[in-house]
């Protein structure tokens, strides 16, 4: 009898323990704007990150076209995703209008859908998660300013503000945090016509080269993302003007921290993609769950500069890959 009650209960444990071993990973994709940027590959470190740290609750499976300037094929990426069914969608999309369709059709289909960087203009994603680009440009003109006084130079003259890309949100919120910026603190200072680069390292180059040789009184250089500051340090590194020209870019990929620490970037402003890919999974969840989410987070930027570079808070911002597991 007493066997018999044993097998009875071992049973019966057996069965409420069924529903946990049965419950597959929850899927989340993650999409993000290009493949070719060192940026976008420091978000696809956090997100897997997070699904190597909780192997059951959650599988990562990422996407993205090979440039920012493919959008049509970004679109085509998220089409092909709601299609496949995931549990819910990351997404960094290059575009706030080109995706919305397929946004809000996977939402009515039940997958909730998180964006991060760039907003897109729909109510039907449930959190973003980006930095302030606003405020990001910015600091970029603070630090640009304090370059200047560093560099003994009066604050007039001419700045060139190199974009990576037209009609791109979180671009033109930095251009403008920037540009406003410069008119409070140092009015005398004229930035010229943004130039785009279609987010091409050797078109920023190529205009940073035009910039310097149309114009003799230019005195600093913003460039609002990786690839563009790659281009402007390429240019002054060549013709040997770390010590005369103040130059501040957005982002950090490899080449941009050399030309840190070989004085031609003054500073880098970092935002924190590893937070954005490791949080926006997080938040996935989070909305399976049906839990409450924020509307926005701000994932904060920090100025770098070769004086802090080296700090141990920094060294994750500055390359998340040092975090990858």
């Amino acid at each position: 009898m007493k066997k018999r009650t044993l097998v009875i209960v071992l049973l019966l444990a057996l069965v409420a323990l069924m529903p946990s071993f049965a419950q597959a990973p929850k899927k989340v994709a993650v999409i993000i704007k290009a493949t070719d940027s060192d940026f976008w590959q420091y978000v696809l470190v956090g997100a897997t990150n997070y699904a190597k740290e909780n192997p059951g609750k959650v599988s990562v499976t990422t996407y993205g076209p090979p440039s920012e300037a493919d959008i049509d094929k970004q679109v085509s990426i998220l089409e092909d995703v709601v299609n496949s069914k995931p549990d819910a969608i990351v997404i960094a999309s290059t575009s706030s209008d080109a995706t919305v369709p397929a946004i809000e059709r996977a939402v009515k289909m039940g997958i909730p859908v998180i964006t991060i960087d760039n907003k897109v203009n729909t109510k039907a994603v449930l959190s973003h998660l980006a930095t302030n680009n606003t405020k990001g440009g910015a600091l970029a003109a603070d630090m640009l300013i304090a370059r200047l006084k560093e560099l003994k130079k009066p604050l007039t003259g001419k700045v060139a503000l190199i974009s990576a890309m037209a009609g791109v949100q979180v671009l033109t919120d930095r251009d403008v945090g920037f540009s406003e910026q410069l008119k409070k603190v140092a009015p005398n200072l004229k930035v010229l016509p943004t130039r785009y680069i279609d987010n091409d390292i050797m078109k920023a180059l190529a205009a940073a080269e035009d910039l310097l040789t149309a114009n003799p009184d230019l005195v600093g250089f913003f460039a609002d993302n990786n690839h563009s500051g790659d281009g402007v340090a390429r240019a002054i590194g060549e013709r040997k003007l770390g010590d005369k020209i103040a130059a501040v870019a957005f982002d950090s990929d490899p080449e941009e921290v050399q030309s840190l620490k070989d004085g031609i970037l003054y500073a880098l402003v970092l935002q924190d993609p590893y937070g954005m890919g490791y949080k926006g999974v997080q938040s996935a969840l989070d909305a399976i769950a049906k839990k409450a989410l924020p509307a926005y987070v701000d994932t904060g930027a920090t100025a770098v500069t070769k004086a802090n570079m080296n700090d141990a808070k920094i060294k994750g911002l500055l390359d998340p890959m040092t975090l990858k597991k």
